[in-house]
């Protein structure tokens, strides 16, 4: 079988395991869960085959015309590099395990038939997006993406906080898309053609006549869907969703489309020097905003999504220097690690009941009710602070490596701006991601009061996966040895010089953490047990009242916080509760955005009713006084119509008489 052959058969196989469970998920339910899983696992065994052909050598490319246009041809279209290979193995790799996973974790779920079926569509979608050499077949795999983030996220539809997650998720990420359709049509336009060979070869001889307005327009669907500044509050709010769809939409999907995209056309990006400088701002202040935001949740899962943002900054960080061999390497470890991330994080949601790290902190031994997730996440948690040897660390100094080789001018592929921005914030970035990485495991494993509860084991199939995935979490870094060709030849080796800056400030924001933990818990342990938490306006009873005086009086600040023990606040002080609702960019946007949309609603609607629909009911009136005029004369009485017939006579001879008398 040819690789070609291979190459279309894998986002083939979940597209048509997804047709299969919706078709048979209430006639044969037994075939739910097979069909769930063995279409990505064997997509995932072609993906392998044909990274392995690939070798990261020349590009394979093979088209054939989808529909004749008359002008800009539509064709489908394989363009397969090593990055795309690699990204496709990431892909079938995080799917089958999140099918796997969600077998035991919604084993109970009765929409579970629907909900598989949609993760395999998801799937095949990216896997269309990741192998496709056309643009418009690409940017159906992109929309493909964006109807089943909607129906994924508002899963348990019957919470409003997922129903409301959903549409959010939709509408931001479609806000993106609009200028990325115009910027995909202006692109096609002047390389006169979709292909993604032959745009690059229109880039490379200069040929792009509007570069500037072409890369905005198409990095606005980029921050869109892979959630950068300023089109990311989608992603927090849809942790809604079930947790495996979380781990799917972080580590290999949704969110990752964007980078790689980019990384797929960088030089489009890197014609224009300020296309370049404006991805490193919109990279730098993702990657900063996103590490004090997730210092500031409770939700565990809000904190990963904060977390995810912050990483995808990494990402887009590498782009805008113009090193896309880094941004594809921290992409690839990153799945890995996100995804045991989020995985580990349904096990403890699912062990302790609930969401909140304040309730996890007041639950001892925890850690000994989810040994699987304890260790794994622990491993996770790592790599994510890029503590060497894990494969974060390799990955994020690729990239922080790429920025101080342009802002120290070795290199000429980005602005000199660039680099110093994405240095920069990359280093501040890695003191709060460690940070926040600590205080998540600090809260959830060494929590102090009473038991936690017993839920019995995880199921096998929620844990192994957790395994499986902790392979690449501690291991994947090591690849940028071996594997240079696949990353454009580009040496990954860390650099000394922010090797030790990064893993310096990572270890000292870990540190810091643990103080200011030691420091709060302290404190905490002078509130009685028991005690409500309450926000000190609020009526409280002398429990309640000494709890809270206790709590300003270690940390004085009149805000209440759900958890005393919580460094975060202390690390923060009163930036707290801004971090804590994302610097209230919802609420700037409602300003700006959503409540002129009202307001122009409701004067729609008035206009509609009394401007337009009075002209219209004028315009029927009118006839209807007519007829009713008319009516009243067919009364049927023969005498009436015998003297109204008089008088007409009448009138019309004497007007005859006037006229014949004037002439």
């Amino acid at each position: 079988m040819t690789t070609t052959t291979l190459a279309v058969l894998v986002p083939l196989l979940p597209f048509l395991g997804s047709a299969a469970g919706l078709l048979l998920g209430r006639t044969a339910p037994g075939f739910v869960r097979p069909l769930a899983v063995l279409p990505p696992l064997t997509s995932l065994v072609l993906a392998v085959l044909v990274a392995v052909r690939q070798g990261g050598g020349q590009a394979i490319d093979a088209s054939t015309e989808l529909t004749p246009t008359g002008s800009i041809p539509i064709e489908l279209a394989l363009h397969i590099d090593g990055f795309a290979a690699l990204v496709a193995v990431l892909v079938g790799v995080v799917a089958t395990c999140v099918q796997i996973y969600s077998t035991g974790y919604l084993r109970d779920d009765p929409r579970y038939p629907s909900y598989a079926a949609l993760v395999s569509l998801f799937t095949s979608a990216m896997l269309l997006v990741v192998y496709s050499g056309d643009l418009i077949v690409l940017l159906v795999g992109w929309e493909v993406m964006g109807i089943c983030s909607y129906f994924l996220v508002g899963h348990y539809w019957e919470t409003p906080e997922a129903r409301a997650a959903s549409i959010k998720a939709f509408l931001v990420t479609k806000l993106g898309d609009v200028p990325f359709l115009i910027g995909l049509f202006a692109l096609a336009t002047d390389a006169g053609s979709f292909q993604i060979t032959t745009v690059l070869g229109t880039v490379a001889s200069g040929g792009l006549h509007h570069p500037t307005l072409i890369a905005l327009l198409l990095l606005a669907g980029v921050a869109g869907k892979s959630a950068l500044f300023p089109l990311h509050t989608w992603l927090p709010d849809a942790m809604a969703g079930p947790t495996p769809v979380s781990a799917l939409i972080h580590a290999a999907t949704m969110v990752a489309a964007g980078i790689y995209f980019v990384a797929r056309l960088l030089p489009v990006f890197q014609a224009s020097s300020a296309a370049m400088v404006v991805l490193a701002v919109m990279a730098a202040v993702t990657m900063a905003g996103s590490g004090l935001a997730a210092l500031a949740q409770d939700d565990i899962k809000r904190v990963l999504a904060y977390s995810t943002i912050g990483q995808l900054g990494y990402m887009a960080g590498a782009l805008a220097v113009g090193d896309r061999g880094a941004a594809v390497f921290h992409l690839l470890a990153h799945g890995a690690f996100k995804a045991l991330l989020f995985l580990a994080a349904g096990v403890i949601i699912h062990a302790s009941g609930t969401n909140s790290l304040a309730v996890m902190s007041r639950m001892k031994d925890l850690r000994a009710r989810v040994p699987d997730a304890y260790w794994t996440m622990t491993v996770a948690l790592l790599a994510l602070a890029a503590i060497p040897p894990f494969s974060g660390f390799f990955s994020k100094e690729a990239v922080l490596g790429a920025a101080e080789h342009v802002a120290t001018g070795h290199t000429e592929h980005a602005p000199g701006a660039a680099g110093w921005i994405v240095l920069v914030a990359g280093l501040i970035t890695a003191v709060l991601t460690a940070a926040y990485a600590t205080r998540l495991w600090l809260l959830a494993f060494r929590g102090r009061g009473a038991e936690a509860p017993d839920h019995g084991r995880q199921p096998l199939t929620m844990t192994a996966v957790l395994w499986v995935l902790a392979v690449p979490s501690l291991a994947f870094g090591l690849a940028y040895g071996p594997l240079p060709d696949w990353f454009d030849g580009r040496d990954l080796t860390p650099v000394l010089t922010t090797s030790v800056l990064g893993t310096g400030l990572a270890l000292v924001g870990g540190l810091v953490t643990y103080g200011a933990w030691r420091h709060t818990s302290a404190m905490a342990a002078r509130v009685p047990m028991g005690a409500v938490v309450a926000h000190p306006d609020a009526d409280a009873g002398a429990v309640e009242a000494e709890a809270i005086a206790l709590h300003e009086q270690a940390f004085g600040d009149v805000a209440y916080a759900a958890d005393p023990a919580d460094p975060g606040r202390l690390l923060l002080g009163p930036l707290h509760r801004h971090a804590a609702v994302g610097f209230h960019l919802d609420a700037v946007y409602t300003a700006l955005f959503v409540r002129p949309v009202q307001a122009g609603a409701v004067l729609v609607r008035f206009l509609d009713r009394e401007v337009v629909d009075t002209y219209v009911r004028g315009a029927g009136a009118l006839p209807r006084w007519l007829g009713a005029a008319v009516r009243r004369a067919q009364t049927g009485n023969v005498q009436t119509y015998v003297s109204a017939l008089l008088a007409g006579t009448v009138v019309l001879v004497v007007a005859a008489l006037l006229v014949a008398t004037g002439a």
